[in-house]
């Protein structure tokens, strides 16, 4: 047994005077729907709805065990981390100043507070994670409070791979698969590298939102680099740039093995969980189950275990999920409409609709032309194939349009 392995082991002893493990529960839908045995390891009914708990509560219980007269932690985070980090600080009776971005969801900076009462204070710095790090990194130095990583730390990393600990137990044997979401790569790295100098022999996936590829990326130039641009959707998992640390736990892992999940397609299947399952998850804990219908193949009759990282979801977003999860289905299209200024034109127009085609919005974007009026126009369907035939029907009657669905610039300026 290596030294690893004995303190994964230990940080997860540690752990049960504070919170029991999480379930890990075998999934009818889903292993029926792919002929498997489908587990979901399921990290959002934590005490604080993530596994971000882990590594928090075992960084900091090492960081005051070696120095029991420090009292300050600063940690950054998209907001599950914070979360952690404000349980442990309750817990262990000492202060925390967290950094946010702003674009965090309020319900995650809601229950930061709430976790942390009067041992936390919150700093809403930055559009995205990175910039909170930068910020939280100076004020630790000029403060000489103790950096809690969110992922790029030994003890957290060491923390993360509890997971693992507890998934061999419950489940009494390895897996043949187990599914990780990766954003900086703390869970990732503690649970691959618990399952490999264990012994497990279970095959890995790695799952990453297509807007933050920061895995995919640092494997490709054989080093952690920086994504010059990244999707904030998936806030729990979009990371410009994956860990030092951790990526020496996965340099080694074949880049064929790492799958990217399209934000809008992720929205699909967090509706799925909510509407089929009554499982609530936020974007990132998501990430595991998405990628199952592009795997379907390799797990058929396997034991599967996906990981549902995170349930901290701010139903404020739901109408953007809704959203997004039509447009990549096929069932809502935006278009731009050139409209006859004439009596009768809206009549006829809406007469091309068919039966199960709804206008969702109708906005007139300006009527300068004498003899046209613009006009942004959403609809919604039943099914896909119904736009094929509308938008036959449309040429057919005249109407002049164009489709500014997937045209992001235009849609970033007019819906």
């Amino acid at each position: 047994m290596t030294a690893f392995v004995e303190a994964a082991q230990r940080a997860t002893e540690c752990m049960r005077t504070v919170f029991p493990p999480t379930p890990l529960l075998r999934n009818d839908h889903l292993s029926e729907r792919f002929g498997a045995d489908i587990f979901l390891k399921r990290e959002d009914l934590s005490p604080v709805r993530s596994y971000k708990i882990r590594g928090a509560f075992n960084a900091m219980r090492k960081s005051l065990q070696a120095n029991p007269e420090q009292r300050h932690f600063v940690c950054a985070s998209a907001g599950n981390h914070a979360q952690g980090v404000a349980f442990a600080c309750r817990h262990f009776g000492v202060h925390g100043t967290v950094f946010m971005p702003v674009t965090t969801p309020q319900q995650k900076i809601m229950k930061t507070r709430s976790f942390g009462g009067d041992q936390i204070t919150i700093q809403l710095i930055g559009d995205i994670f990175d910039q909170s790090l930068a910020a939280a990194q100076a004020h630790c130095a000029q403060q000489q409070a103790h950096f809690l990583s969110p992922f790029d730390d030994g003890d957290v990393i060491e923390g993360q791979a509890s997971v693992a600990v507890e998934m061999l137990e419950q489940l009494d044997r390895a897996p043949d698969l187990v599914i990780l979401p990766v954003g900086g790569g703390g869970l990732s790295a503690g649970v691959t590298r618990y399952l490999q100098e264990y012994g497990a022999h279970s095959a890995l996936r790695y799952v990453e939102p297509q807007g933050g590829a920061s895995l995919k990326a640092a494997l490709a130039q054989g080093a952690p680099v920086t994504l010059d641009k990244i999707d904030s959707f998936v806030d729990g998992a979009s990371v410009a740039r994956i860990g030092d640390r951790t990526f020496r736990n996965l340099r080694s892992v074949d880049k064929a093995h790492v799958l990217t999940a399209p934000e809008n397609r992720i929205c699909i299947t967090m509706l799925e969980m909510l509407n089929v399952e009554g499982i609530v998850l936020e974007p990132a804990g998501a990430l595991s189950i998405d990628v199952l219908p592009e795997i379907a193949d390799m797990i058929a009759g396997k034991s599967v275990v996906c990981l549902t990282s995170g349930g901290n979801f701010d139903f404020e977003r739901l109408p953007e999920v809704k959203e997004r999860a039509m447009r990549h289905a096929g069932t809502k299209k935006y278009m731009i409409l050139r409209l006859p200024q004439r009596p009768g034109a809206l009549r006829d127009f809406l007469e091309i609709l068919g039966p199960e085609d709804d206008i969702a919005r109708f906005e007139y974007l300006k009527k300068t032309a004498r003899n046209f009026g613009t006009v942004l126009i959403g609809i919604e369907t039943a099914r896909p194939e119904n736009f094929e035939t509308l938008y036959a029907r449309m040429l057919s009657a005249g109407f002049r349009f164009t489709d500014i669905t997937e045209d992001d610039v235009i849609a970033d300026l007019v819906i």
